[in-house]
């Protein structure tokens, strides 16, 4: 979905949907006050706040790779948004973005990953595959699975919007309930462009407060030197994307967005191809929407021609992360019903 623009900056509109955003809270809150069913492994939650992307699937392909260079099993699972399968599927080879979603393919290049709209079955799945750790990629305000250590993150430009409460603004639940379930947070960008408000509420509840950055890939961006670009992304901040082009020195000349987890028909795909040829640009996207449009016929031109910016999350102290994750219990632990 794409944003309200007044979810951005509070107004007339939101002070109307207060009422409404009332309500959705009490019941968000409620909800996530329920105690989950244990999966028998350690569960680590890489979750956000808010409706909409802030790096959350970087985030967890990092903690992945810091688990198996500690010699840890992980096992992502993931709800696999705009898929078809409703799952438990483990996420294979010949599997696209209309199978399983968009995220889980990239999630699988990491780690084996689990597909499961019921977490509970999906963190059965993974462990009885040998998962000796799952991570979850989203999934902080669901209840049904007991989240042994959940690392929130927060896009440090972006923050909280306007601070609401859905439909109002674009919290996903009362910020003091979220604080009070959240183990840690990450901050990932500038946190002193909007995010130092959230932080400092966290750190006053004695939570752990990180920072983290998505750089991208330097030998793309080497491949890319002297080419001139229409970007496009379908992600939940496209400007995003844009801004992390700019800051690498690549030129879009020409921009185009799309809404989060975008199909593209095939007059859209056929469309940019076309403008691109026209123009001499080189088309440019991000690694979901590449993963998204590879194997759909309608989008065809656009795999075709289309090349990957690939951006990894990299932690500003590692060892915090790595001490933080150090204190989740490892090993089999009890496996209780839900209540």
């Amino acid at each position: 979905m794409r944003e309200p623009g007044f979810w951005r900056h509070d107004g007339a509109i939101a002070a109307l949907l207060s009422p409404l955003a009332a309500i959705y809270g009490g019941l968000a809150a409620r909800r996530m006050a329920r105690s989950g069913a244990r999966a028998g492994v350690p569960v680590i939650c890489v979750g956000n706040f808010i409706v909409g992307g802030a790096g959350k699937t970087p985030t967890a392909i990092a903690l992945a790779h810091m688990l198996i260079a500690e010699g840890g099993r992980p096992f992502f699972l993931t709800r696999g948004y705009g898929g078809r399968l409703s799952g438990p599927v483990r996420v294979e080879p010949g599997h696209r973005a209309r199978d399983v979603g968009d995220e889980p393919l990239l999630l699988a290049r990491a780690a084996p990953t689990v597909v499961a709209r019921d977490r509970v079955a999906g963190a059965a799945r993974a462990v009885a595959a040998g998962a000796d750790v799952i991570v979850m990629d989203d999934g902080f305000q669901n209840p049904s699975l007991h989240k042994d250590f959940a690392l929130i993150v927060i896009d440090g430009e972006h923050a909280l919007g306007n601070g609401r409460i859905i439909p109002a603004g674009p919290l996903r639940a009362p910020l003091a309930a979220q604080l009070e379930r959240a183990s840690a947070l990450l901050v990932v960008g500038d946190a002193e462009a909007g995010a130092g408000e959230v932080a400092s509420a966290a750190r006053a509840r004695g939570r752990p407060v990180l920072r983290g950055f998505l750089a991208p890939d330097p030998a793309a961006v080497a491949a890319l030197a002297g080419r001139k670009t229409l970007a496009f992304a379908g992600i939940a901040r496209p400007q995003k994307f844009f801004a992390t082009l700019e800051s690498a020195g690549i030129v879009a000349v020409l921009t185009r967005a799309f809404p989060d987890h975008h199909r593209y028909s095939r007059a859209e795909a056929t469309a940019l191809a076309q403008e691109a040829a026209r123009e001499g640009l080189t088309l440019l996207t991000t690694e979901k929407d590449l993963a998204r449009i590879e194997g759909d016929a309608d989008a065809a031109p656009l795999a075709e021609a289309a090349m990957a910016l690939p951006v990894k999350l990299a932690f500003e102290d590692a060892d915090a992360v790595r001490a933080l994750l150090g204190g989740v219990p490892r090993g089999k632990c009890r496996t209780l019903a839900a209540t």
